[in-house]
């Protein structure tokens, strides 16, 4: 990623940070980063060689993000958010109050390089524990932040600028977290401050809704270990999300991504597969079976016996998936309800054959239904979507099917011309 200068003078000048701390002297750092300088050197972080500690993963991280009150909102997120950053080369996280990171997502070169400054899911990212930085600003002023490369306290970070707005909870005010988005120097403007905000805002909102309609901030599911009572239907959604929403009765959970891959598998195979035959449907590259049964024992810890069991690792409960759900509606010839059901593509970030298999099969399915079905306002409703805008045949069989009268022919014109000189 590229490094950028932000306007803050000598701040990145050798020695800059602990003659201001030293003198008090001006550096040409704004006031509110020359506060939170202050408030990280107070806290003990070390500018050269600090870098944010990870206090949670693996299961502790699953279980403790899947009963945070943001659970609920973290998919709205990921869609006015996240996509975006994915666009941009950025990472988009949301934490906790106490600016712990539970989710992080965004392409995967920029998520490798994110690893090397501890931005990662489980990480603490408070100003005491990582330095002057946009989620520790806006937790600890309660308020929008924005912090632009050298504007770090923490020089191994510098090349990095981020934006964060805390969410707060519409009932009682108090902070329940942030959201954030990390990249290079772009990040550093107005314009990226404002949906950051936006993003926040319309978390807020929802969180409203729901409480609302009597739900209040939604508290996903912590297994207990002493409920032994037989699950009744594993609810699954995984249309248009990064992972897996597993909702069994009234208690709901967020799966990791690859115990998102591994339910997404076993729903197709409900006799049950072994070790080996599942790894190879999950995992891209070879492992070893150890590797898989170690996942099995973690999600069965997770889910309970009553909904996972082994030899053969299998589905004992059943299992209702958003993308079934699609596909049955095309198959008995409801394309309109297949169309508003599908709300994107199958765990897209997934690279396990099986998913992969899965999620290519429901949207070529879905598609040639509405090819098929010749209504022109399925057909615009296809291309008005993020997966479907680039569909040169749909476009012109909308063209075909559209009345001459229609003012959206000749959009559906241009589109087929646009596209047929970028693939010629």
């Amino acid at each position: 990623m590229a490094q950028g200068r932000s306007g803050t003078g000598d701040v990145d000048r050798p020695g800059a940070r602990t003659r201001f701390l030293e003198t008090g002297a001006s550096t040409g750092v704004r006031s509110v980063v020359a506060e939170s300088w202050v408030r990280s050197s107070a806290a003990g972080v070390d500018p050269d060689q600090h870098l944010a500690p990870v206090v949670l993963d693996g299961s502790s991280l699953v279980d403790y993000r899947s009963a945070h009150p943001l659970s609920a909102v973290f998919p709205l997120l990921y869609d006015v958010l996240g996509r975006a950053a994915v666009d941009c080369d950025c990472v988009m996280a949301v934490g906790d109050a106490e600016g712990k990171l539970l989710w992080v997502s965004g392409p995967r070169d920029v998520m490798r390089r994110a690893e090397r400054i501890h931005f990662v899911e489980g990480s603490v990212w408070d100003e005491g524990s990582a330095g002057t930085n946009a989620p520790g600003m806006a937790l600890h002023l309660d308020t929008p932040s924005q912090v632009h490369s050298a504007e770090h306290f923490n020089r191994l970070i510098s090349s990095w600028s981020c934006a964060a707005a805390p969410i707060h909870d519409p009932t009682t005010g108090a902070i329940l977290g942030l959201v954030d988005i990390t990249g290079g120097p772009d990040v550093a403007t107005p314009q990226t401050m404002a949906m950051v905000r936006a993003a926040a805002r319309m978390a807020e909102s929802e969180l409203a809704r729901i409480a609302a309609s009597g739900g209040g901030p939604k508290r996903l599911w912590v297994p207990e270990s002493s409920d032994s009572r037989p699950a009744d239907v594993l609810r699954l959604q995984g249309l248009g999300l990064p992972d897996l929403i597993a909702t069994i009765g009234t208690r709901t959970l967020r799966l990791s991504r690859r115990h998102s891959d591994i339910l997404a598998v076993l729903v197709d195979h409900p006799a049950g597969l072994t070790a080996e035959q599942l790894e190879i449907e999950v995992y891209a590259a070879d492992v070893h079976s150890s590797t898989m049964r170690a996942e099995m024992t973690r999600l069965r810890s997770l889910l309970g016996d009553q909904v996972v069991q082994s030899r053969p690792y299998r589905l004992v409960v059943d299992a209702q998936c958003d993308w079934k759900d699609v596909a049955a509606h095309v198959a008995a010839g409801r394309v309109r309800e297949a169309l508003q059901a599908y709300r994107g593509p199958l765990l897209p970030q997934s690279e396990s054959p099986g998913v992969v298999s899965r999620r290519e099969s429901v949207q070529s399915q879905l598609r040639a239904a509405v090819l098929a079905s010749g209504r022109p306002d399925l057909m615009v409703a296809w291309t008005r979507s993020r997966w479907g805008a680039e569909d040169l045949q749909m476009w012109q069989r909308q063209e075909t099917a559209l009345p001459t009268s229609s003012p959206l022919r000749p959009v559906a014109r241009a589109e087929s011309a646009r596209l047929e000189r970028e693939l010629t």
